[in-house]
């Protein structure tokens, strides 16, 4: 079916039905909303970091949160996993190409989230504007 109405700029194909696991977007929106996931991509943007760089920076995650975090986001093929020649094994971790869009489209929602009324955010964020 194609729609296209006032808002959307071009016609998209949707189908009748569509169940949130079925959509693309959904997956990556549930997939970076995890706690830890957008964090640890922000911080692996200035420069490749060690597992215990990253534990020091993220206040809070344990070890092995952080462990799963790094294995999912390589998985996603978001983070690049690297062996360093040094004894004991360790490994650092940076952006790969597409963890750099990924992290350009996060900061394009950061900007847009800070566009709204004040009222929004506030209301948001919970707080009162009294």
């Amino acid at each position: 079916m194609r729609t296209r109405n006032k808002h959307t700029r071009i016609a998209l194909d949707i189908p009748r039905r569509l169940s949130p696991r079925d959509c693309p977007v959904e997956d990556w929106l549930t997939f970076l909303g995890h706690r830890w996931n957008a964090l640890v991509l922000w911080h692996l943007l200035t420069a490749p970091k060690l597992h215990g760089e990253l534990v020091t920076l993220l206040p809070g995650i344990s070890p092995k949160v952080l462990t799963e975090r790094l294995r999912a986001l390589t998985q996603r093929g978001l983070i690049d996993k690297s062996p360093l020649a040094t004894y004991p094994r360790t490994v650092s971790y940076a952006l790969s190409p597409r963890g750099v869009q990924i992290v350009n489209i996060l900061n394009q929602i950061e900007v847009w989230s800070r566009t709204g009324s004040p009222g929004v955010l506030l209301r948001l964020t919970g707080f009162s504007a009294a």
